[in-house]
């Protein structure tokens, strides 16, 4: 059985494929149809629908309150270019570097097999220095995949 956060993230990308990338909902009908609590939405947007994965989420809070979420739509070497250059930085966490990589398989810029590889190259485990520098590591190891990616499309 899957998880409920799988099910309310599949219903949204089912929501925005037919509205062609860009769904605009209410939270709390959202709680209501999966008869969860709306920290529970929050978390499934703010896991599974990040900029790292490729979305733009905006939010206004209030009795007409809404979350409008978009799948930005740019080429795969715009894409990851922007993350090399602006999105990863000097230092990069573990979850975020999961996302980063989640979002490449999305894309199908990264095979599942890919991303299995890169998300162990990644991870707190493989990189067994001290944790001071550990995702200062993990950021240039991630810009260069990147990077090799980038130059096997060109």
């Amino acid at each position: 059985m899957a998880r409920l956060s799988d099910t309310i993230e599949e219903f949204l990308k089912v929501l925005l494929d037919e509205c062609e990338g860009q769904l605009e909902i209410q939270r709390n009908e959202l709680a209501d149809y999966f008869e969860c609590a709306p920290s529970q939405i929050n978390y499934v947007l703010a896991t599974r629908f990040s900029l790292e994965r490729g979305y733009y989420i905006e939010s206004r809070r209030g009795g007409g309150g809404y979350i409008r979420i978009i799948h930005l739509d740019i080429d795969d070497d715009d894409y990851i270019y922007k993350l090399v250059t602006e999105q990863i930085g000097d230092k990069l966490s573990q979850t975020d570097g999961e996302n980063i990589i989640e979002g490449l398989q999305e894309r199908e810029i990264i095979t599942p097999r890919e991303a299995a590889i890169i998300k162990a190259a990644l991870q707190d485990k493989a990189i067994s220095i001290p944790a001071s520098l550990r995702d200062n590591i993990r950021a240039s190891i991630l810009k260069n995949i990147l990077t090799s990616i980038l130059a096997f499309y060109d």
